[in-house]
């Protein structure tokens, strides 16, 4: 059974004193359209070669646009050596659920490429 959290509690935690580390797993090209604000983009496809992206995370979100790809991601991430110690959930119902205020364009770190 996979952790999920409400997108309500998200968007509290991403208010408060300790936010999580926000992990998109949508296409780059979704996660341009929009996005939870400060999330990075991690395609579920190149999750597994981008796990340094994440090591070291106490608590960590995953979202996608309907919550499916991030109950995988979720799996992936606890299997994963870097996050032992974290806090893993998945965001209920993606970003479809998602009330809160939208970012559009590319994370920080993030390539026009099409390659992460």
């Amino acid at each position: 059974m996979v952790d999920e959290i409400s997108p309500a509690a998200v968007e509290e935690l991403l208010d408060g004193e300790d936010p999580p580390l926000v992990v998109d797993v949508s296409t780059e090209a979704e996660f341009a359209l929009g996005h939870v604000p400060g999330s990075i983009n991690v395609p579920l496809s190149d999750l597994v070669s981008h796990l340094d992206r994440v090591a070291g995370a106490e608590r960590i979100v995953t979202v996608c646009p309907r919550g499916e790809a991030s109950v995988q991601a979720v799996r992936l991430l606890s299997a994963y050596e870097g996050t032992e110690n974290a806090r893993i959930e998945s965001m209920a119902g993606g970003l479809d659920a998602w009330d809160g205020p939208l970012e559009e364009g590319t994370d920080e770190g993030g390539r026009d490429d099409g390659r992460r």
